[in-house]
């Protein structure tokens, strides 16, 4: 098991940036896929982006993709979500969530640990 704690939302203004942390303890951590979800309120939780644990490959839903890059650190175990140009549909929890393997990698129910999310606010 990985135990996982995100960092770094807030407040945003529409087209800024905003850099997500998730700081994984447990030596599971550099042979994860990890990967970050979102809910929005009144919205199921849905898959934003993986990354397996060398660093390739990705893969990312398509309303982010040119905007959002997640990218790991593993001598840090940490992991990012960098989002740039947001847009208030954006607005929503995020959530860092580890795994084995990556088959499926955007199915949640694949991922075995989850952090406790948060929040992202994107103002027009």
């Amino acid at each position: 098991q990985v135990q996982l704690v995100e960092s770094g939302g807030g407040l945003v203004q529409a087209g800024g940036s905003v850099r997500l942390s998730c700081a994984a303890s447990g030596r599971a951590f550099v042979s994860s896929t990890m990967a970050w979800f979102r809910q929005a309120p009144g919205k199921e939780r849905e898959f934003v982006a993986a990354l397996a644990w060398s660093g390739r490959p990705t893969q990312y839903t398509d309303s982010v993709k040119g905007r959002f890059t997640i990218s790991r650190d593993n001598a840090k175990n940490t992991v990012y979500l960098q989002m740039n140009s947001l847009k208030p549909e954006d607005t929503a929890v995020y959530y860092c969530a580890a795994r084995a393997g990556w088959i499926d990698a955007s199915d949640q129910y694949q991922y075995t640990s989850w952090g406790q999310g948060t929040q992202v606010t994107v103002s027009s």
